[in-house]
């Protein structure tokens, strides 16, 4: 039996939110009812000048929220992580997984954590401003490695 019932587990989609998810499986007792998934997209415009005139940030967006809406919804089916339980948002990770977590009521969130050098050797920099502020309780797993 879990003491949480409602996790959050943020990913990056890369090869180690299969990691972060089989620890939040273990943390939900092996209950994919218990997971919601989340992946944030950071806004195109941030990563451009404003001299990028040329390009329609907007379409670039749309796609990059599409491709990751996609990718999400594989590594969903392979843990079996209901629709409904699948979260693709826009925004600054770390204010948007807070906040639906919030939302959302959840006991806990995790999340992968890549070791760094200076203060973010303890946790990712993501991974730490997530812990600044949550609501409930943060569990950091160690990937990368």
């Amino acid at each position: 039996m879990s003491v949480y019932n409602k996790i959050v587990v943020a990913v990056d989609l890369s090869d180690d939110a299969q990691k972060v998810i089989k620890t939040a499986l273990k943390v939900a007792a092996g209950d994919s009812s218990k997971i919601n998934l989340v992946h944030v997209v950071e806004p195109i415009a941030a990563a451009y000048s404003m001299d990028a005139y040329a390009i329609n940030i907007n379409e670039l967006q749309q796609e990059a929220m599409a491709v990751a809406t996609q990718n999400l919804t594989e590594i969903a089916d392979e843990f079996n992580v209901a629709k409904d339980n699948q979260h693709t948002l826009l925004g600054a990770p770390a204010i948007e997984i807070r906040n639906l977590a919030s939302e959302l009521e959840a006991d806990a969130i995790v999340i992968g954590s890549h070791s760094h050098s200076g203060w973010k050797i303890l946790l990712g920099s993501t991974a730490n401003k997530v812990l600044h502020g949550a609501c409930c309780d943060v569990l950091t797993v160690l990937v990368g490695k």
